[in-house]
Parts: C-alpha cells; sequence; structure tokens
C-alpha cells in the first residue's frame, strides 16, 4: 500500500494487527491512543472520519510508536502521560506509571486530611499522590521526598504544570525530614527481589527497579519507615500506606509491634487488599 494512500482507518488497522500479532494487552486501545495522539484526534474521530486521508509524516510518525509499543515500552512512556485521580501527570522512565490501585491510598487519606494540615509523601516518584492530596484539600502543606534526583525532576515538573503547593526534597527515608506531620502515605517498594522477573516485560525492562524492589521479603522499606515515624508524628497522626495484595497480616503486625492503633486494611477496586492505615497513640 502507497502511503499517500493510506486512511485514519487503515492506519488504526495496521496499528492494530501489529501489536496483536506482538502479544500486547489491550491493542486495540493502544492503537487508538497512539493515533489520536499523533493525529491530535479525539476518540470519535475514528468512526466518524475514518476514510480521511493522513499525511505521509503522520503515518511515519505512527508506525513508529507501534513499532516502539511492540517491544514492550509502556504506552504511558511514548505518550509521556498519565491520568491520576483526574489529573494528567508527565511521566517518564525515572518514576513508576501512576495507577489506578494507588488512588485507593489517596482516597483513604483524604479521608483524614483536614485543612492547613501537614502531609509528608515518602518515595514520591511521580508525585502523584501529593499532588493529588493537595489538589483535593485545602490549605494544606504537602511535602514529597525521594532518593533519586530523576524522579524529583519529574515530581517537580508536574507541581509545576498542575499548579500545586508541594514542595520536595531529596532524602533517604526521613534522613532529610523536618518537623512532624498530620499524615504520612508512601507507595514503598513492595515487589520481593525473587519476585521481579515475574512482573510483565513493560514494569521490569522499563519502570524503575529502585521504585520496584522491596528487598528479600518485600518489606524492608516497611520495616524502616515504620521504626522512623513515630519522630515526625504526634498524637493522632496517620500512617498509609499502600501494600502488596499479599502483605496486609505482615504490615500490620509490624504496625501493632510499634505502637499503632485503629490499624485498618483496605481493599482496591478489584477487591484486594491494597491500602492500610494506622494512627498514632502517642
Amino acid at each position: 500500500m502507497n502511503m499517500t494512500e493510506m486512511t485514519y482507518r487503515e492506519c488504526y488497522q495496521i496499528g492494530v494487527k501489529e501489536l496483536e500479532e506482538a502479544s500486547i494487552e489491550d491493542a486495540k486501545v493502544d492503537a487508538r491512543i497512539l493515533l489520536e495522539m499523533v493525529c491530535n484526534t479525539a476518540r470519535h474521530d475514528l468512526f466518524a472520519h475514518g476514510d480521511k486521508m493522513l499525511e505521509v509524516s503522520l503515518v511515519e510518525t505512527y508506525l513508529l510508536y507501534i513499532s516502539m509499543r511492540k517491544t514492550h515500552i509502556p504506552l504511558q512512556h511514548i505518550t509521556e502521560k498519565q491520568e491520576f485521580m483526574g489529573l494528567e501527570f508527565f511521566v517518564n522512565k525515572h518514576v513508576l506509571i501512576p495507577r489506578q490501585d494507588t488512588e485507593t491510598l489517596v482516597e483513604e487519606a483524604l479521608k483524614h486530611i483536614h485543612d492547613r494540615m501537614r502531609i509528608l509523601d515518602i518515595a514520591t516518584g511521580s508525585g502523584c499522590i501529593i499532588i493529588s492530596l493537595l489538589h483535593y484539600t485545602n490549605f494544606c502543606e504537602g511535602v514529597g521526598i525521594d532518593i533519586d534526583d530523576a524522579a524529583l525532576s519529574v515530581a517537580i515538573e508536574n507541581a509545576k504544570h498542575l499548579h500545586s503547593r508541594a514542595t520536595f526534597c531529596k532524602s533517604d527515608l526521613f534522613e532529610q525530614v523536618e518537623g512532624v506531620f498530620d499524615v504520612i502515605v508512601s507507595n514503598p517498594p513492595y515487589i520481593r527481589t525473587e519476585e521481579l522477573h515475574t512482573l510483565m516485560p513493560e514494569v521490569i525492562a522499563h519502570e524503575p527497579k529502585l521504585a520496584l524492589d522491596g528487598k528479600e521479603d518485600g518489606l524492608f522499606f516497611y520495616r524502616k519507615i515504620i521504626k522512623e515515624a513515630r519522630n515526625y508524628m504526634h498524637k493522632e497522626s496517620y500512617l498509609l500506606f499502600e501494600i502488596g495484595f499479599d502483605q496486609a497480616k505482615e504490615v500490620s503486625d509490624l504496625l501493632e509491634e510499634a505502637g499503632f492503633v485503629e490499624i485498618k486494611i483496605v481493599k482496591d477496586y478489584t477487591g484486594l487488599d491494597r491500602v492500610i492505615s494506622a494512627m498514632a497513640p502517642w
């Protein structure tokens, strides 16, 4: 087929076929999103204007993106964006792609946040958690910390783009943290090292291992955060974590041993244990 004769619909069909042959999940969705990005069109255009002829440069760009997606480069790394909590975040290879599961952490944290509170987000990555929390609250102070400079650059970019009042600081957990907080949240690395190889190619090959590896038993960062958090909390402050689907009991036990009370486990949209919250009694 001559490139000059390719229509919007034909481009889409080629994209779907190539992604399906490469065993890409949601091939139809990904092919459509990439075509919309290249052509700056909306979803209904594929159906309403499928016979529209595309310039050769657009076709070539689209097929380039399809070839990238075929190698399991995440869709979000190609589009450089991901929606989270109704907001659009910039993402790249230096941060975890925000996931719907993590919205459960934000929604649960919001239940404990009132005006003018101080909030700390540990291992902030893209900044999606702290930026979302501040977006949906009033006059709160939010700090996001991360050990990785490249991740912090992404978070800062997102704060600027979304006009957020969040601030960010390079810190190895609490190393550079000052003061006390009303709410501390974290989605720490929690995948067991030996299980990293079982993750999808998009994840293990393209997302930062630093943000995934929870060491031998997946609990390394929970232990450290729980042990140190009490120095940055006052009575009735809350600590909330995202957890792996099979880590609820282990993390609950760690919290209980450290003296936390009102420990609560919250399930995500699929019915899996996803968030744990606890209150400081001291």
